[in-house]
């Protein structure tokens, strides 16, 4: 599943191709988002802004529609000029939206919907997302609080938990526990504060500094591009022990990690 990195990402390239201008076409392979288009005439009204909410992706329209996407496992956005070839096949995409020449299309998104701003501003799913780790305005005290507040769960599925903090993943919380050498299966109630302060900003430091990565690295490392994620069976860069893979939290996900260094 893309993390924040690559939805905030994804918002900046829309932003810079979309922003400001008319939607000139739009159309959905969604019933329901196609009806609300017609309902909200959406083509010829401005888009007003592209921006990320942890792993949501919404569209702003001027007037007040909003397209919300979550790309899930599956889902990408791309940016076309007009009559340039697609990437994936036309009947993968679950929205195309056409500013002039320029088209965006939303290929195997899970979830689309094309939403009233009140609809929006209620929106269970955006609501109850925590402190976007992606965000200038980071709210890192308030991120730590919310994940006391999660309960005697381990850490490894409380970074995971997007009520908590927004936009953390697999590869994050399996590096951010890495490299603060902190086992995944410690329980949240017994991590001191600066702890958990301390994951927080580890996994808000490398996922910014993968904001303008062509691919995604958590090292420095020619050897490898991360710590642990993916890597079990492998030996530990730092120590040589055999990294492991277990299944954590419900439902259940990878996380990967090194026996001897996250003691």
């Amino acid at each position: 599943m893309p993390e924040g990195d690559t939805i905030w990402r994804a918002a900046r390239a829309l932003q810079a191709a979309l922003g400001g201008r008319t939607v000139t076409a739009f159309r959905s392979s969604v019933p329901a988002v196609a009806v609300a288009a017609r309902r909200f005439a959406l083509v010829g009204r401005p888009v007003a802004r592209v921006e990320a909410k942890g792993k949501h992706l919404l569209v702003r329209f001027g007037g007040g529609p909003v397209l919300h996407t979550h790309q899930g496992m599956t889902g990408s956005w791309h940016l076309y000029r007009r009559g340039s070839r697609w990437r994936q096949a036309a009947h993968l995409a679950r929205v195309v939206l056409e500013t002039g020449e320029v088209v965006a299309v939303c290929f195997r998104a899970p979830r689309v919907e094309l939403l009233a701003a009140g609809e929006a501003a209620r929106h269970t799913a955006l609501v109850r997302l925590g402190p976007d780790v992606m965000a200038e305005a980071f709210d890192a005290a308030g991120a730590r609080v919310r994940l006391r507040a999660a309960g005697d769960v381990e850490i490894g599925a409380a970074l995971l938990d997007q009520s908590c903090l927004a936009g953390i993943g697999n590869v994050y919380k399996s590096e951010a526990l890495f490299l603060c050498g902190l086992r995944p299966f410690a329980r949240v109630p017994g991590l001191a504060d600066g702890t958990l302060d301390g994951v927080i900003a580890t996994a808000r430091r490398q996922m910014r500094r993968n904001l303008d990565a062509v691919s995604r690295r958590t090292t420095r490392l020619t050897a490898a591009r991360h710590w642990v994620y993916r890597r079990s069976g492998q030996p530990c860069l730092r120590c040589g022990t055999t990294i492991e893979r277990r299944m954590q939290g419900d439902p259940p996900r990878s996380t990967y990690f090194c026996p001897k260094c996250q003691r």
